[in-house]
């Protein structure tokens, strides 16, 4: 028998009852699947999202000023694939050796298709066209080049690496809001997409390193820094979110004079940053239960400090088994900024709104709401891959067998 029959009978077909089952679930997932099919292919009307694309992506960013983010989309598509490549050329990874595994040959191919059909379907003007096709072949392009010659370099080179992520992000805040030559542009023209993932970058970037002094605090001997860690935890943990948004949007106005006050969407941002402390605290706290006390004990008996054995024996080991847990809470907090818009910014859903209350478009809510579905999809399928790609990586039984290759 065929293997692909053969595991389809041992999973779907084991018994009558879960033949049965598996067929209910299978006519069930194709009724819905043709009927959104021929729903959105013959009755849906897309106009409102070709009309207004670009208030979804960037919201009201100065048209003349657009090149700076297509250029960061540019650099941030070069080190994706670069990352890419160098993270499949390297053993612990790649298994079988491969420069294109399969699921890279899935995702190039899905890369082709979106590139083909996007365009087509949101009427792109052809200047569009040709920069998602650009964007397309760069990012083949570095992932190839990475793939194919990552192995040559230096362990030192790989290593510091991954520091080019912050730098990049840095030079993105630069080309987003001006400076260094370039023209200021105020965050309230700050929109759509880009507001969304700049303030969701920003909060799961500082979180997580707060989260972890907020753990390791409620797990000191010290009585002031554990109960100030633990009151902490416990006051944000039982706010609600859209509480804390208000209250920072307000109560920093009057706390702090004008000049000091941050605008309103780096107050949103903040909230946001320790609201997913709080949590990705917790998170991390049971990571850190998860070690063996003898683990620290051995440490010290070796001549390692407390800082020492934090970071090069507890910390890995608690972190590796917190990060399903953190990836979920990275998750949650990218869904978390749709709150944003009931504080007045226009954000993925706050744009939304907007575009829905225009007259010209009424009753094509379906339409839009399906959109930034998929764009959310998307963002969280993209850290839930990461997430289990890391997971792969960092599980001590591929360790020990990279450790054992030449």
């Amino acid at each position: 028998m065929n293997p692909l029959l053969r595991r389809l009978r041992s999973d779907l077909f084991a018994t009558p009852a879960d033949g049965a089952l598996s067929l209910g679930l299978i006519a069930l997932i194709t009724a819905v699947a043709v009927g959104l099919l021929q729903w959105a292919t013959q009755r849906a009307q897309w106009a409102v999202i070709q009309a207004n694309s670009t208030l979804f992506a960037v919201g009201r960013y100065p048209g003349d000023q657009q090149w700076r983010l297509w250029l960061l989309t540019a650099l941030l598509t070069a080190v994706t694939g670069v990352t890419w490549g160098l993270l499949r050329c390297h053993p612990r990874a790649d298994r079988d050796g491969t420069l294109w595994p399969r699921n890279d040959r899935l995702v190039l191919g899905l890369l082709v298709v979106v590139v083909l059909w996007l365009p087509g379907a949101l009427q792109l003007t052809p200047a569009l066209q040709i920069r998602w096709s650009l964007l397309a072949a760069l990012l083949a392009a570095s992932r190839w080049l990475a793939g194919r010659f990552g192995s040559k370099l230096s362990r030192p080179m790989l290593r510091l690496f991954p520091l080019v992520w912050p730098l990049i992000y840095l030079i993105g805040m630069v080309l987003i809001s001006g400076g260094l030559g370039l023209m200021p542009v105020s965050p309230s023209q700050w929109g759509g997409l880009l507001l969304t993932l700049l303030t969701a970058s920003f909060a799961i970037l500082l979180c997580f390193p707060m989260g972890v002094l907020l753990a390791l605090g409620r797990r000191s001997d010290l009585p002031l820094l554990r109960w100030i860690s633990v009151i902490y935890i416990e006051f944000i943990r039982g706010a609600p979110l859209i509480t804390l948004l208000f209250l920072g949007q307000n109560i920093l106005g009057f706390l702090l004079p004008g000049g000091f006050a941050p605008d309103r969407i780096w107050r949103a941002a903040w909230v946001l940053t320790f609201f997913a402390a709080a949590y990705l605290a917790e998170a991390v706290r049971s990571g850190l239960a998860s070690v063996p006390k003898g683990q620290m004990e051995a440490a010290r008996s070796l001549g390692l400090s407390y800082p020492q054995t934090l970071v090069r024996v507890v910390l890995p080991q608690a972190l590796r088994v917190a990060l399903p847990a953190m990836v979920g809470q990275f998750i949650s907090l990218l869904q978390d900024t749709t709150l944003l818009s009931l504080i007045g910014l226009l954000e993925l859903l706050g744009v939304a709104r907007t575009v829905m209350a225009n007259p010209a478009f009424l009753g094509h809510s379906a339409e839009v709401y399906l959109t930034l579905a998929l764009l959310f999809w998307s963002c969280c399928a993209a850290l839930g891959l990461g997430s289990r790609a890391l997971e792969k990586r960092l599980d001590p039984q591929t360790l020990s067998r990279s450790s054992s290759q030449p």
